[in-house]
C-alpha cells in the first residue's frame, strides 16, 4: 500500500512535474509474469525513477548498507527502502551473497519483476563496468527474460556525493527482452555465467552509449580511494569484455 500511495499520489506526481522524465520502450516490460531488469548504475536516484515509470511494482536488490544506517538519517533511508519493496543485497560474497540471490530468486519466483545492477555498484565516473555474474545465475536458474534498462542523466542530477538533487530531465531506455533459455540446462557452468552477464553488459552499452570499462567498478572506487584491492571487490574472474554496436539505441545520453 506505501508503494502504490508513494508512487502514484505523493512521491510520483511530483518527481515527474519536475525532471520530466522522458521513456522509451516501457513495452518492453511484460504486462505479467516474471522479468529481471537489469539496469546501468550512475547514481542512487536510479532506484527511485525507474521503478516510478514502470507500471508493475519493481523489487530492487539494494546494497545492504542502505538498511543498516544509524541515526535519524540512516534509519529514515532504510525505512523507505523496506517501504519501497526493496531488498538487501550482501555483496561480500561467499553464503552472504548467495543468500542474497536467494531472496531474489523468491520474487522470481512468484511472478515479480527484479531489478538488478549488474555492475554491483554505482559507476564512479559515469562509464559502463563489467557485471558480475549474479544477474545471469537469476535469469538461468529461474528462467526468465532480462529486460536492460539505460538510465540517462541521473549522474547530472545526483553525483555521488552530492546530498540535494540538480532539477533537470532525465530518461530512460528499455531494450527489448532478452531470452536466454538455450542456456538453461548450463544454468551452474560459470563460462555460460559469465557469456550471458557478458551480453548483459553489451546491450546496455549499446542504449546506454557509455563508454565500457573491462574492470569491475568496485575495484576502481578501492583504487581512487587509495585503498588496496578487496577480494569481494573482484570475486570473479576476469574474461574478455563485450565487443559490438556502440550506438545509443534512442535519445542521445547526457552524461
Amino acid at each position: 500500500m506505501f508503494y502504490w500511495v508513494m508512487k502514484r499520489i505523493f512521491l510520483g506526481p511530483v518527481l515527474k512535474l519536475l525532471f520530466r522524465p522522458w521513456v522509451k520502450g516501457l513495452d518492453n516490460i511484460p504486462a505479467e509474469g516474471a522479468a529481471i531488469i537489469a539496469s546501468n548504475h550512475l547514481s542512487f536516484s536510479d532506484s527511485i525513477f525507474m521503478p516510478l515509470m514502470v507500471r508493475r511494482p519493481v523489487v530492487f536488490l539494494a546494497k545492504s548498507e542502505y538498511f543498516t544506517g544509524t541515526g535519524i538519517k540512516g534509519r529514515a533511508t532504510a525505512l523507505f527502502f523496506r517501504l519501497t519493496n526493496q531488498l538487501p543485497m550482501d555483496r561480500s560474497g561467499g553464503a552472504a551473497s548467495a543468500a542474497s540471490l536467494s531472496a531474489g530468486m523468491d520474487v522470481l519466483t512468484s511472478g515479480g519483476l527484479l531489478g538488478i545492477y549488474p555492475e554491483g555498484t554505482r559507476s564512479p565516473d559515469s562509464k559502463l563496468y563489467r557485471g558480475k555474474v549474479g544477474v545471469a545465475r537469476l535469469a538461468l536458474q529461474a528462467g526468465v527474460p532480462v529486460i536492460p534498462v539505460a538510465m540517462i542523466g541521473t549522474d547530472k542530477v545526483q553525483p555521488i556525493g552530492k546530498r540535494l538533487p540538480n532539477i533537470r530531465r532525465i530518461g530512460m531506455i528499455f531494450g527489448e527482452p532478452l531470452d536466454f533459455s538455450s542456456y538453461q540446462d548450463q544454468a551452474e557452468d560459470r563460462g555460460t555465467q559469465r557469456t550471458v552477464a557478458d551480453r548483459i553488459m553489451l546491450e546496455l552499452q549499446r542504449l546506454s552509449g557509455q563508454e565500457y570499462v573491462d574492470e569491475y567498478a568496485a575495484v576502481v572506487k578501492l583504487r581512487l580511494a587509495g585503498k588496496p584491492g578487496e577480494p569481494a571487490a573482484a570475486a570473479e574472474p576476469l574474461a574478455s569484455p563485450p565487443t559490438g554496436g556502440d550506438d545509443s539505441g534512442g535519445e542521445p545520453a547526457t552524461h
